[in-house]
């Protein structure tokens, strides 16, 4: 049982990272407070002592920090101290943070990937296998619905024995030379970690095929590129893959794919059917039986299982997409937070990334570096 057993109210949730114009802190935000069981009331939002007050400001926040481990060691030592907090920095400090809060019992809801380097990531690993708290990935996209729904009906085996997956996330927005924030950080290896897209959005390619497929990678060949001039870290990255049991896949993800706005999709072939969803129209899941015209499931509606229910919020034909999904993960980590407080397990159904997803994420950009020096011969992630 948790030092915080018998507190009652929402999670209280500190932040570190996600100060003014950082994109990803306010999606972090929307999503914890969406279900109303989370309540942020404290932050480290920036590594400018300055621009973290003015931004906790903003925010209305009751404690604001210089430092994260400021932080780390006076909200454990509060009565009324955080007992969750969101790392949303850029990668090459979700280890150090994370490792802080970990070790005074705080349970960590951490941007992906996972750190920059695999060496890192061993090092939090062990961090977190010592810790008494939960560590959360948000690989965001396994909250969507249909995703849920697709995962159920490969394990339920509607699609017999997968033959060939296929998944793609090719964006535009770094097609030419990027000078904002944003883009800045991604573009140095120092911060983001070696992996550029392969990193930034590969991970999350590579996380929708396991989360739905179940597959394991026995091996992969893969070809990065930096097309943009002066660029660092690849911006594009075309990989072949070797699943155990035989199975084939393909991962492209790119951010100067021109005309794609953030194109996620996943197509998945088995002995007796296919499966395919796209997150530009995430309440859509198209189903193929063999020989049989092609299916349209959508969240909420006919076909629709309860895997897909019970992390939906509307009736069908009501739209719910990236905010919603993002909440998802927030929702289901209040699950198994609250659980944790009693010393009970998270409740049957409550689905959410780990440390071992975030392992896997950096084992397949390291896999993928190595293969591409090697011109694209194959490795073992």
């Amino acid at each position: 049982m948790s030092r915080f057993a018998g507190r009652e109210g929402p999670i209280r949730l500190g932040m570190v990272g996600g100060g003014s114009g950082a994109f990803i802190g306010a999606v972090h935000r929307i999503a914890a407070r969406l279900d109303g069981k989370f309540h942020l009331v404290a932050g480290a939002l920036s590594s400018t002592p300055d621009r973290a007050r003015d931004s906790a400001a903003a925010l209305g926040l009751q404690r604001s920090y210089d430092s994260f481990i400021d932080m780390a060691k006076a909200e454990a030592r509060r009565k009324d101290g955080i007992e969750a907090v969101a790392i949303v920095t850029p990668n090459h400090m979700h280890g150090p943070v994370a490792r802080e809060f970990l070790k005074r019992g705080i349970h960590v809801i951490c941007d992906k990937p996972l750190t920059a380097t695999l060496a890192e990531a061993k090092r939090l690993q062990q961090a977190a296998e010592r810790a008494e708290a939960l560590f959360i990935l948000t690989h965001n996209y396994t909250g969507y619905p249909m995703v849920r729904q697709a995962r159920a009906m490969v394990q339920a085996g509607d699609l017999g024995a997968l033959r060939v997956v296929q998944v793609e996330y090719p964006q535009g927005w770094m097609a030419t030379p990027v000078a904002n924030k944003q883009a800045e950080w991604r573009n140095d290896p120092a911060r983001s970690g070696a992996g550029g897209a392969t990193g930034d959005i590969g991970t999350h390619a590579y996380n929708l095929v396991r989360f739905v497929t179940g597959l394991k990678v026995e091996a992969l060949a893969a070809d990065l590129s930096a097309f943009v001039e002066g660029r660092q870290n690849d911006d594009n990255a075309q990989v072949l893959l070797r699943f155990e049991g035989g199975a084939r896949g393909t991962l492209w993800c790119s951010q100067v794919a021109v005309g794609h706005e953030n194109s996620l999709r996943l197509r998945a072939y088995g002995e007796q059917g296919a499966l395919e969803w796209a997150q530009e129209n995430p309440t859509e899941l198209w189903f193929t039986p063999l020989g049989e015209p092609k299916r349209l499931i959508t969240r909420m509606g006919a076909g629709a299982g309860p895997e897909a229910a019970r992390v939906s919020r509307t009736p069908s034909g009501h739209p719910e997409g990236f905010l919603e999904a993002f909440a998802n993960i927030y929702s289901e980590a209040a699950a198994a937070i609250l659980a944790y407080r009693e010393g009970k397990p998270a409740p049957e159904g409550v689905i959410f990334p780990t440390l071992a997803d975030g392992m896997e994420g950096m084992a397949f950009i390291d896999a993928c570096i190595r293969s591409s020096r090697r011109n694209a011969a194959w490795v073992t992630p």
